[in-house]
């Protein structure tokens, strides 16, 4: 399974390679032109790789995942999924845990799916 196999094989990928804790697993996953929003802020480029790797370091032993999948738009060149993301470690020493909700949009690059944007908050 691979980049080449379609959005629902990116998100399946992305979800087993989060947790290697590794940005160049990830990287092939997410296009150039992507663009990140979470509740610290919004990253493109470079502050993407900058923003997980400061999660990483902050999360100890990070375990993430997806619960709740649905696509909502499934086309040949453009994908959307909603879901529910969780999380569980450490901060300072203390076993900590979250989980809010998602939107990732996928597109059809040369090089094949490619997430373009995700959109993480806190459920109300």
């Amino acid at each position: 399974m691979d980049a080449t196999d379609g959005p629902e094989a990116v998100m399946a990928l992305y979800g087993e390679r989060i947790n290697r804790h590794r940005f160049d697993e990830l990287a092939p996953l997410i296009s150039e032109e992507a663009s990140f929003w979470f509740s610290e802020g919004s990253f493109t480029g470079p502050a993407i790789r900058q923003a997980f790797e400061r999660t990483w370091d902050l999360v100890r032993d990070e375990h993430y995942w997806l619960d709740e999948l649905r696509w909502i738009a499934l086309g040949p060149d453009a994908a959307s999924c909603i879901y529910r993301f969780n999380w569980r470690g450490e901060i300072n020493g203390a076993p900590t845990q979250g989980h809010g909700r998602g939107t990732t949009v996928l597109r059809r690059e040369p090089a094949g799916w490619k997430i373009v944007h995700e959109h993480l908050s806190r459920e109300a």
